[in-house]
C-alpha cells in the first residue's frame, strides 16, 4: 500500500501554518515550524508567493490531505462520495473525513496525533460496538461506541493517558467516557462543529473546475 513518507514538519512549512501532524511536539518549543517559519528549500528564507484563486484552492486541498494523512487518490474518492450525496458537498466531505475511525480515536484524545491513531487502529487496539476493527478508514456512524479492547489499557501508550484526557477538548458531536476509555458518536458533525484549518468550499471548487 502506498504511503506518504514526506517529513511532517516540511508539510507545515509549505502550508504556512501548523497542521499538528506530530502531536505534542507541535505545541512545544521544539516545533520546527517555530524555528523555521518559511517554506522549505535550498535557498533559505524567502517570501511566500502570491496565490491565484487556483493556487489558493490547491493549497487548501493540500492542507486537508496532509491533516488527515491521505494520498490524492484516497482524498479524491471522498470528494466523489460527497458529490453523490444530497446536501452541502463541503459539509459532507468534512463529515466523511471526520468520521474515519482513526480520526475519531484522535478526536477522543486516545492518540496524540492522527498518525499514531492510525497505527493503534491497525494494530487492533480498538473496537466499534464491541467488534474489533483494524481498518483506519472505517466509517463510524451515529450511536456507534468506540472503545479500547480489553487488556489493551496496559499498553504503554495508555498507561498515563488519564492526565492527557483531563485537559483534552472533545468535539461536541462525540461523548467521551474518560474512565472507560471509550466514546460514543452522538451525531454527524456539522460545519460549525468541525474546527478545520482549511476551507472545504475551496476544495469543492478545486475538484469541480
Amino acid at each position: 500500500m502506498a504511503k506518504d513518507l514526506d517529513p511532517k514538519c516540511k508539510k507545515c512549512r509549505r502550508a504556512g501554518e501548523k497542521l499538528f501532524l506530530k502531536g505534542e511536539k507541535c505545541s512545544s518549543p521544539k516545533c520546527v515550524f517555530i524555528k523555521r517559519n518559511y517554506p522549505p528549500g535550498l535557498h533559505g528564507v524567502k517570501k511566500r508567493k502570491f496565490l491565484t484563486n487556483y493556487g489558493q484552492q490547491l493549497l487548501e486541498k493540500q492542507k486537508a490531505k496532509r491533516t488527515y494523512g491521505l494520498l490524492e487518490k484516497q482524498f479524491k474518492n471522498y470528494y466523489q462520495k460527497a458529490v453523490k450525496k444530497q446536501g452541502n458537498t463541503a459539509e459532507l466531505l468534512l463529515q466523511l473525513l471526520e468520521m474515519r475511525l482513526d480520526n475519531v480515536v484522535y478526536r477522543l484524545g486516545l492518540a496524540s496525533s492522527r498518525k499514531q491513531a492510525r497505527q493503534l487502529v491497525n494494530h487492533g487496539h480498538f473496537a466499534v460496538n464491541n467488534k474489533k476493527v483494524n481498518i483506519p478508514s472505517f466509517q463510524v456512524k451515529a450511536k456507534d461506541i468506540i472503545s479500547l479492547k480489553s487488556g489493551k489499557e496496559k499498553t504503554k501508550v495508555f498507561v498515563n493517558i488519564d492526565k492527557n484526557l483531563a485537559k483534552w477538548e472533545t468535539p461536541s458531536w462525540i461523548d467521551l467516557n474518560a474512565k472507560e476509555l471509550q466514546g460514543k458518536i452522538l451525531d454527524k458533525p456539522t460545519l460549525e462543529e468541525i474546527k478545520s484549518q482549511f476551507n472545504p468550499t475551496l476544495i469543492v471548487e478545486f475538484y469541480s473546475r
